[in-house]
This record gives structure tokens, sequence and C-alpha cells, in this order.
């Protein structure tokens, strides 16, 4: 039998698709995964998961956000922001109280404590950026940031059927 007659069930990369060490969704979340390596020890250290980390630093960042805005701040879907959010009100890291002009929104605010623990972790997340930055350089850091700023605004596809809730199309 032919190997180009080899269905593609069979272990066999197809030939239009690029090498899987090249897919792009790959290598960024191997490179998302070893930076994580270095932060993730340093949030478990406070007590605070990923998710409740991004949440206090988009707030730390804005002042005060409504939920549909912090959603849109840290990639997060509304559902968990639901279950998270209380979960910090809790630990007493944020406040919730309704907006003036619309009552049905929430709006969330960081605390006293919620800006300690921000001072707390603060120093220690700087110092694992400057080793980051010691390690691919400074000015390569900075055109990293610059490079995921431009891939980031890249237009979303139109016409073929894709959706942004679809898997990931590595």
């Amino acid at each position: 039998m032919d190997p180009t007659d080899i269905p593609p069930d069979e272990g066999h990369a197809q030939p239009h698709l690029r090498s899987f060490s090249r897919s792009l969704p790959m290598r960024l979340l191997i490179a998302r995964e070893a930076v994580m390596a270095r932060f993730r020890p340093l949030m478990r250290s406070h007590g605070v998961t990923e998710q409740q980390w991004r949440i206090l630093r988009a707030i730390a960042e804005r002042g005060e956000l409504d939920m549909q805005g912090l959603a849109q701040e840290t990639f997060l879907l509304l559902p968990s922001l639901s279950r998270t959010v209380p979960l910090l009100e809790r630990q007493g890291y944020l406040e919730r109280h309704a907006a003036k002009q619309d009552q049905r929104r929430t709006i969330v605010r960081l605390t006293a404590r919620g800006r300690r623990l921000l001072a707390a972790v603060g120093p220690h997340s700087e110092q694992q950026y400057a080793e980051i930055a010691q390690f691919i350089g400074p000015d390569a850091l900075e055109q990293l940031y610059d490079l995921l700023d431009r891939l980031a605004k890249l237009p979303k596809p139109t016409g073929n059927g894709a959706d942004a809730n679809d898997d990931d199309p590595s």
C-alpha cells in the first residue's frame, strides 16, 4: 500500500497541516506554562488561584469594575466570576455593591485586605519579571509585549463558521 493512501486516523499527519511544533496556539501555551511556572508558587503561597489573582490584578489596575467589565479584562466567563468573586469577598479581598445608575449591575472593588495582599505579592512578582527580562533580555521582553499586543489585534475570521467559543485549533 502506498503511504499516501493511509487514512489520517492511523497516526499520520495531514500534509496540509504545519508541523505541530510550529502550531502557534501550542507555542503560546508552552510559553504561558513556562511563565506561569514562575508565578503559580507565588500565588499559591499567598492562598490565591490564577483566576483569583487575575481578578485582583484587574481590579487593582482599574479601581473598580462591573462584572461584565471584569469578565472582559480577565478573559473569564461570567459563571466563573459568579463563583469566584463571592469567594474573594468572603475572604475579605473584595467588596461588591450595586451601581448607583443601574441597581442590576454589580460593582466590585478591592478592600484594604486586598490591597495589602497585592502589596505583599508585588515585590516577589516583580522579581519574577526581572528574572524573565534577564533571561531573554529587556529589549526582547519589550518586543515580545509589542508582538503580543499586535497579535491580540488580529481580526477575527469571518464567513468560515469560526466561533470564538470553539476549542483550540492547534
